[in-house]
């Protein structure tokens, strides 16, 4: 049995349907962060995007998020190792440093679901949406401890 693509190929080679299933569904890429602009450390808060399913983990309108949400940022084999705010359990980041997948990515799993299951995804975490939070200052308070 030949390895998966994911272990052969680099993330430039992969086809567009190979690229779109390295996405876990976990949702995290899709919450607002905030950076201190004094350290430039990113600090991930529970307030998902004006496009995001929280229940689902999926956006509600993916293929034209660009044009409704301009600072949504598309994920390309060029930009994932200088995105500094990537999760540390996101696909893209672990591939392009050449590290496996874990047990629970649906890829390795066979399920949709084990991401959910495994606690990584943001599914039942997510505290408000950027459409209902006036004021920049109310993202403090949803701030995270740590990376989620």
């Amino acid at each position: 049995m030949s390895d998966p693509f994911w272990k052969t190929k680099k993330l430039a080679e992969m086809s567009a349907l190979e690229w779109e299933s390295l996405c876990d569904g976990c949702g995290k890429c899709c919450l607002a962060k905030l950076e201190d602009e004094d350290t430039g450390e990113i600090h991930f808060t529970s307030v998902g995007c004006r496009l995001f399913d929280a229940d689902l983990c999926r956006c509600t309108d993916y293929e034209n998020r660009a044009a409704r949400v301009p600072d949504c940022v598309k994920l390309t084999p060029e930009n994932v190792t200088t995105i500094p705010w990537l999760p540390s359990s996101c696909a893209y980041r672990i591939v392009a440093e050449g590290r496996d997948l874990a047990w629970w990515h649906p890829l390795v799993s066979g399920s949709a679901d084990s991401v959910h299951q495994a606690g990584i995804s943001m599914r039942g975490r997510v505290t408000a949406r950027e459409d209902e939070l006036p004021d920049t200052d109310d993202y403090l308070d949803h701030m995270l401890a740590a990376e989620p």
